[in-house]
């Protein structure tokens, strides 16, 4: 990415992720840190920097947020297939869908190194089979912070996954959820949400017609939202049903890079993150962009978050305990 001769460079990136391994620490929470957004370094030597010690002690499929307190927050789905997939779940999805991973762990900072102890949310008092892959955006409208993931439910006796959102204001106090996304007759999974230019846009994971990745378009922050064609173009040359895990940012230029979660591939080293950028969300016009980025290995579902330069520092020279 260039910059403009003389200028100052403000902006730097986090992207909280996992590691598809077949043993538990994989499942855990690691940082990776760029100036960038482009070409990317692991921190704290490849090791973890949480891990969970409650319910199936281990974590999948992040976000983070900083809060206008200067708290940051992650989320995290509670759900190890390293420890259960064979064992619990007896292999299978479905039973996963119906009765695994029921709350998100929650972990809080004030500085990002030093951070409390995981604490299990459950998202409401409604019986869903699962709480998947959580995001979080702030309405300034109503001054709340908006976190939204997917779940299967059993008024549709666990069928098509829907996205649900809830909101909080302290994160220890959350509303009834509600339906932010659904769509007739398939899965829609792994939500992420932006602002930009007092619009709201959304990416899914859809499961069938397309198994594709989704974006849509709000003028509020809950929708309706509107399928935007041209990234769905986009999306048809890729191969279909291969993709998850959206995650984007809008880069100091002001162009927008969304990373999608290739996952299809038994070989493990070639899983991970490849990148597409456009020059404004609007258009939905993202263009695959492998030769201009580079990742020390495959980052797994995460989320790529945009640091100031004091943030970035702190990061790169912090030594985790």
């Amino acid at each position: 990415m260039e910059k403009k001769k003389g200028s100052m460079k403000m902006q730097a990136y986090l992207f909280v992720h996992f590691k598809e391994k077949t043993d538990p620490d994989g499942e855990a929470v690691y940082f990776s840190i760029s100036e960038d957004g482009f070409h990317w370094q692991e921190i704290n030597n490849g090791r973890p920097i949480l891990t969970s010690t409650i319910g199936e002690q281990g974590v999948r499929d992040f976000t983070i947020c900083r809060t206008k307190e200067g708290i940051y927050y992650i989320l995290a789905t509670d759900l190890s297939l390293a420890r259960n997939f064979k064992t619990k779940y007896e292999g299978s999805w479905d039973k996963i869908s119906r009765e695994g991973s029921r709350n998100l762990v929650l972990w809080e900072s004030k500085d990002l190194i030093h951070w409390s102890d995981p604490r299990l949310i459950q998202m409401g008092e409604e019986p869903f089979g699962c709480v998947w892959a959580p995001d979080i955006i702030y309405d300034d409208k109503t001054e709340e912070y908006l976190i939204h993931w997917s779940s299967s439910h059993p008024l549709n006796q666990y069928g098509p996954k829907k996205i649900y959102y809830s909101r909080t204001r302290d994160f220890l106090n959350f509303t009834s959820p509600e339906v932010l996304y659904e769509k007739d007759g398939s899965d829609i999974i792994d939500s992420a949400l932006y602002k930009d230019d007092n619009r709201f846009y959304l990416f899914v994971k859809s499961d069938k017609n397309p198994a594709s990745i989704l974006l849509l378009e709000s003028q509020t922050i809950t929708g309706p939202f509107t399928i935007i064609p041209q990234f769905s173009e986009e999306m048809k040359k890729l191969e279909q049903g291969q993709y998850e895990a959206p995650t984007a940012i809008r880069l100091e230029d002001g162009r927008w890079c969304l990373f999608l979660d290739y996952y299809g591939t038994k070989i493990k080293k070639e899983q991970g993150y490849v990148p597409f950028i456009a020059e404004t969300i609007s258009s939905g016009r993202f263009i695959r962009s492998d030769q201009s980025f580079s990742f020390p290995y495959g980052f797994k579902h995460g989320t790529v978050f945009a640091l100031n330069q004091e943030e970035y520092c702190r990061l790169k020279n912090a030594d985790f305990k």
